[in-house]
């Protein structure tokens, strides 16, 4: 037999043996590397999720998490208004207000009201007495939410500017989710890194909306800098995590802006290089935060990111991974990553120091 016709018969046995209509979600790799790897049970020192949304969570469950993998606070971000946010607060702060801090949520019911923002500010203000200690507006706004003309009402409308202020009056921070990953704006095709996410859940999925993302930031930027006297929180690395030059642009413009890394370890660990750099300048303004249900392994791959320069690991995520890339560590100096996991987070909580 030929040299050709041995290897063409090579060939057609293993094209057999293969599962050439395997679905992409059945395909799941195993990474082939042999490189050194940290198993991190607790953080350097004591962190504190400034980022995450605990409403279904049981409190005692969640503190022996917390105990388990070396979490001080987590900041609860309750996505309930009216009565059921006091109810949710008193939740967490009797369960233990030294572990556990909430921040309110924007209520939009009642938008087409000509006093909608003396009555947001009411809200605001009951909030904070009830012991609130930020408050967050959503992607709603600039996506959804509609004033009584029907009008999408934009980030930077003026008539909110009242609530933005009196939240600096009040002293908390203002935290904000505007727009999502560029992925989500972009059509759910073959050329989408996040295909396989969108297609699970098309309905995250802002293509076509009526605001594009990059309209969607500027937006939210004109409201930093109309407000220099309330302290914003940009959550996710403002949204906008692909782009870290556009995100240390804002954070030179803003002195009053902090970031918070929460469901970003995937886009920050693929670009280590970068995002260490990143990480080293802005340490002042950088907070450690999980949006994720909280769990012990989920907290351990954190620390891993932050802390090691382990290679071509999985990062945090939900049920469905956002992308089909693995991450890099970081191995952040001490004097950073204690000012991440801590001290940020405790400059916006006075009630704990």
């Amino acid at each position: 037999m030929s040299e050709q016709k041995a290897q063409d018969k090579f060939i057609a046995m293993v094209s057999a043996r293969a599962n050439v209509t395997l679905p992409l979600s059945d395909f799941h790799p195993r990474c082939m590397l042999t490189t050194p790897r940290h198993e991190l049970l607790r953080p350097r020192f004591p962190a504190i999720d400034y980022h995450n949304h605990l409403d279904a969570q049981d409190p005692r469950r969640v503190l022996d998490i917390m105990d388990e993998c070396g979490i001080e606070h987590i900041v609860n971000i309750t996505m309930k208004v009216g009565e059921e946010a006091i109810r949710m607060i008193d939740r967490y702060r009797s369960a233990d207000a030294t572990r556990f801090s909430t921040i309110g949520w924007m209520d939009w019911s009642g938008v087409e009201r000509d006093d909608f923002v003396s009555v947001s500010i009411n809200r605001l203000e009951r909030l904070v007495e009830h012991g609130a200690t930020g408050f967050k507006f959503w992607k709603d706004l600039g996506l959804s939410v509609r004033d009584a003309s029907g009008q999408l009402l934009h980030v930077d409308d003026e008539r909110l500017a009242p609530i933005f202020d009196k939240a600096g009056q009040l002293g908390i921070p203002v935290m904000v989710h505007i727009g999502d990953p560029e992925a989500f704006f972009l059509p759910i095709d073959a050329n989408n890194e996040r295909y396989e996410e969108l297609a699970a859940h098309p309905d995250w999925s802002f293509f076509g909306a009526e605001f594009s993302k990059h309209e969607l930031l500027n937006q939210r930027d004109r409201v930093f800098k109309r407000h220099p006297g309330t302290t914003f929180v940009a959550a996710h690395i403002a949204e906008n995590a692909e782009d870290l030059q556009r995100v240390s642009a804002m954070l030179d413009a803003n002195p009053n802006v902090l970031v918070d890394i929460s469901a970003r370890a995937s886009e920050l660990g693929r670009q280590p290089y970068s995002a260490r750099k990143f990480f080293l300048r802005f340490a002042d303004r950088i907070l450690f935060g999980a949006d994720l249900v909280p769990e012990v392994e989920m907290y351990r791959l954190y620390y891993r990111f932050l802390e090691t320069e382990d290679e071509y690991f999985e990062y945090p995520t939900h049920a469905s991974r956002q992308g089909r890339w693995n991450i890099y560590g970081m191995d952040l100096p001490d004097d950073v990553l204690r000012k991440v996991y801590r001290d940020n987070a405790l400059r916006l909580l006075p009630n704990l120091k």
